[in-house]
């Protein structure tokens, strides 16, 4: 019986199988967002005010690091929960594949947050002038509680390696 739960339940991680590549349709949906606003910004390049090109493209860029987080989390939660990503050929190699642990991709994430908040406070700061002082003082608190919490994450990764260090 208990050799039979345990086949059970180490059978059970293929169900996130799907999980995993319902990220891909994520994915999918990020780049349509990401070529609808190329289109918008090269539609009205010759109108649009310089601050807010620029704005848009914060946006694309905000786009991006959102893609290249789910594909981090995809693939390295497949990798590390499920099975090994197993392809054939030279070009179908990722360096970081198969060296993020659940520990590694934590810090990934928090550091791609903390990217994404940049880029995101940056735009309020473009329209300060539009936004209330109270509200941007709230955008720079949550801003900063994500990157003490990023250093905090990596302060503690690094003390509970730090024993492992020598083995």
């Amino acid at each position: 019986m208990e050799r039979f739960i345990e086949k059970l339940l180490f059978a059970s991680r293929w169900i996130l199988a799907p999980v995993y590549l319902g990220l891909s349709l994520v994915l999918f949906a990020l780049a349509i967002k990401f070529f609808q606003e190329a289109y918008h910004v090269l539609s009205h390049i010759w109108v649009m005010k310089e601050s807010d090109m620029v704005l848009m493209v914060l946006s694309m860029i905000d786009l991006v690091l959102v893609a290249s987080l789910v594909i981090m989390v995809m693939f390295s939660g497949y990798e590390n929960f499920v099975s090994q990503i197993d392809v054939e050929g030279k070009d179908t190699e990722i360096g970081w594949m198969g060296k993020l642990d659940a520990g590694t991709l934590k810090l990934k994430v928090a550091a791609s947050i903390v990217a994404i908040s940049s880029i995101h406070l940056l735009k309020i700061f473009m329209n300060a002038a539009d936004t209330p002082n109270d509200k941007i003082l709230w955008y720079v608190i949550l801003h900063l509680t994500f990157v003490v919490s990023a250093l905090l994450m990596g302060v503690l990764d690094r003390i509970s390696f730090s024993s492992h260090k020598d083995h």
